[in-house]
């Protein structure tokens, strides 16, 4: 696969959950891998093997579950039914922006190093993405719409997670970190995932809903007319919200979430029009990885021109 780096940006050097060093803003997209899917090793998929192209449900299944590295490029659409199996080591590619997957999910359970990029997600049947007891995941600059549960659910106990430049809409409840309160001897140290220069477009809630992760990062990500809430953290999570744009959203950011009590919120940075200021409060542990930040106030027009399928 082709990297295309668009952006240019000095890095930013994380010294602790308060601090940064230069963040000068960048103008476009950026192809390249960000945050903590960067950590425990790098996550790479299917790696430099010789791609294949799928048409059918059954050669998607069949080249996903296959135990030997794979790049899989999706060409059109793919009906699927439930949720299907990924296996280790795989990169998903769509072909173009017209490609996608209806009805069913990927299905990414105890498995490392999955990369899903550039697909149309629609009218999944339970979640279009669900990741747990696995590490090293990307999910990059795919489009979500008209779901049944979660567009990208992380839980039990999966670390090591980026999802980036996609564009969520139409939908209800859009990413779950953690599915619940009494999991915590699986997931406390773990559930560490960055969310950076997503579009949420009038989605409602869970973008993310966040427990035990710590630091889980929320960054430079695009929230426009979000109907209920942006980020919540319950449950002893730590999650930095940091150098966003929120518009037209009442409640962009608040402690505690149904019955679960309160994490701790780190806030800074963000760029508010015609919303509420959010509830922030308690510290975050420090994060490991250097990043590029964008100045909030240019987040919407660059995430609005680089997010979702047919970027690449």
């Amino acid at each position: 696969m082709t990297k295309k780096t668009l952006r240019t940006a000095i890095a930013v050097t994380v010294l602790a959950a308060g601090t940064i060093l230069g963040s000068p803003p960048a103008t476009a997209a950026s192809f390249d891998l960000a945050g903590w899917a960067t950590q425990g090793g790098g996550t790479t998929g299917g790696g430099s093997a010789a791609p294949v192209t799928v048409s059918t449900s059954s050669a998607l299944i069949s080249a996903m579950q296959s135990s030997s590295p794979a790049v899989i490029r999706v060409s059109g659409s793919i009906a699927l039914s439930g949720m299907q199996k990924v296996a280790a080591n795989k990169t998903i590619l769509g072909v173009g922006s017209g490609a996608e997957i209806t009805g069913g999910g990927l299905n990414i359970t105890k498995v490392s190093n999955v990369i899903v990029r550039n697909l149309n997600f629609r009218n999944w049947s339970d979640d279009a993405i669900n990741i747990q007891y696995s590490t090293r995941v990307w999910v990059d600059h795919n489009s979500f719409s008209n779901g049944y549960d979660g567009a990208v659910d992380v839980k039990r106990a999966s670390d090591y997670v980026t999802v980036s430049w996609n564009k969520f809409s139409s939908h209800d409840k859009t990413m779950l970190l953690g599915h619940s309160d009494d999991n915590g001897g699986e997931d406390r140290g773990k559930l560490r995932v960055t969310y950076h220069h997503n579009w949420f477009a009038g989605t409602n809630q869970r973008h993310p809903r966040v427990r035990f992760g710590n630091p889980v990062h929320v960054y430079n990500n695009y929230y426009a007319s979000v109907g209920s809430y942006g980020v919540a953290s319950t449950m002893e999570a730590g999650v930095l919200v940091e150098g966003n744009y929120f518009e037209n959203t009442k409640d962009p950011f608040h402690r505690g979430e149904g019955s679960s009590p309160a994490g701790s919120l780190v806030a800074r940075g963000n760029h508010f029009v015609n919303s509420g200021s959010g509830d922030a409060g308690g510290s975050v542990k420090s994060l490991p990885y250097s990043y590029s930040l964008d100045t909030a106030s240019n987040v919407a027009s660059v995430v609005r021109g680089g997010a979702g399928t047919g970027k690449l």
